[in-house]
C-alpha cells in the first residue's frame, strides 16, 4: 500500500463514530520522529493533563531518528535514553551530540532487565517523577514495567502485541537473554497490561493506529479528559503495521532554534538555540 492510499485509509477509519469521539486520542495522531503518529498523540495526553517538568525517559531508544521521545527533545525536554545496541548508541552519540553535550540528554549502553532497571534509574534518571517513561524492549516490557518502583511517571507509553486481542491477558514467560526473531512472538497482550497498569495505579487510554504502543496515564491525573472506561476492550487497536509510512525525507536530527513570541529586526526571529531543557 502506497502513501496516498494508506492516508486515505486512515482518513476514512477516522469518520467512524468511535475515532471521531473528541475524547479519544486517535484523531491527534501526527508523527514527526515516532514510528507511527504518537508524537502527536503525547503531546495531546499533556495537553489535557498539563506538563510538569519536562523529562522523559525511553527504553529501546533505536539509532536517534526513530522513538517516542526525540520530538519532545527538541522542543525543549531533557531525558534518559537506555538501548542495548552498540552501533546504535554510537550512532546517537555522533548524531545527537549537541543534545548530549548541553546536559539535555543523556545515553547509555544498556540492556535492562527486571533486575537491574530500579538502578538503572535510580543512578541515571532525569527526576523521581518523570513526566513520560516509554518502554520498547521488543519482548519482557511486561516484566520490566512491573518491576520499576524507583520512578513514578505521570504517563507510560508501552509496547504492547496486537494479536493476542482482548480479553486474552498474555505476555511471554520472563528470560533474560530474550531476542526478538521478528515474528509475532514477542512482549505483552494490551489485556496483560491494563491489568499491570491499574494494579500500578494507571489507566489505559488508549493506543496508536498501528496497533503497536498502548498509553497510559497516572489514575489521579486522568479526571474526565479520556474516553472511559479505560479498558483494553474500549482502546484496543488490532495490528496494522502496514501503516506505518516513510516521512518523505530521510531523518535527522541537529541542533535547532526555537522561535519565541514575536519577531527581531528584519524578520529575524526572536529565538535562541535549543542547547537546553526547559521553557526559554
Amino acid at each position: 500500500m502506497d502513501d496516498i492510499a494508506r492516508h486515505h485509509y486512515r482518513q476514512q477509519m477516522l469518520q467512524d463514530p468511535r475515532y471521531a469521539d473528541p475524547k479519544r486520542l486517535l484523531r491527534f495522531g501526527a508523527k514527526a520522529y515516532s514510528q507511527f503518529e504518537d508524537d502527536g498523540m503525547i503531546v495531546e495526553i499533556f495537553r489535557r493533563i498539563g506538563v510538569g517538568n519536562q523529562t522523559f525517559i525511553e527504553f529501546g531508544a533505536g539509532d536517534g531518528l526513530e522513538n517516542n521521545t526525540l520530538a519532545l527533545l527538541v522542543s525543549g525536554w531533557r531525558g534518559l535514553w537506555l538501548e542495548g545496541n552498540e552501533a546504535n548508541v554510537a550512532a546517537i552519540r555522533t548524531r545527537l551530540a549537541h543534545y548530549l553535550e548541553a546536559g539535555q540528554l543523556q545515553v547509555a549502553q544498556q540492556r535492562i532487565t527486571r533486575d537491574n532497571v530500579d538502578d538503572l534509574l535510580k543512578r541515571l534518571g532525569p527526576h523521581p517523577e518523570p513526566d513520560l517513561l516509554s518502554i520498547d524492549i521488543d519482548g519482557n516490557d511486561f516484566w520490566v514495567w512491573e518491576a520499576i518502583t524507583s520512578v513514578s511517571p505521570r504517563v507510560v507509553v508501552i509496547e504492547y502485541n496486537a494479536t493476542w486481542f482482548p480479553p486474552l491477558a498474555l505476555t511471554i514467560p520472563y528470560r533474560e537473554d530474550y531476542e526478538w526473531n521478528g515474528t509475532n512472538y514477542f512482549g505483552a497482550s494490551l489485556k496483560a497490561l491494563e491489568k499491570l497498569g491499574s494494579h500500578k495505579g494507571y489507566c489505559l487510554v488508549g493506543c496508536d493506529f498501528g496497533g503497536v504502543n498502548a498509553f497510559f496515564v497516572r489514575a489521579g491525573l486522568v479526571g474526565q479528559n479520556f474516553r472511559e472506561p479505560y479498558t483494553a476492550e474500549n482502546h484496543y487497536e488490532p495490528p496494522r503495521y502496514w501503516m506505518a509510512q516513510p516521512s518523505g525525507h530521510p531523518p535527522a536530527v541537529g541542533p535547532l532554534v526555537r522561535i519565541e513570541d514575536g519577531v527581531g529586526p528584519q524578520g529575524s526571529p526572536g529565538g535562541r538555540p535549543n542547547s537546553g531543557p526547559g521553557p526559554r
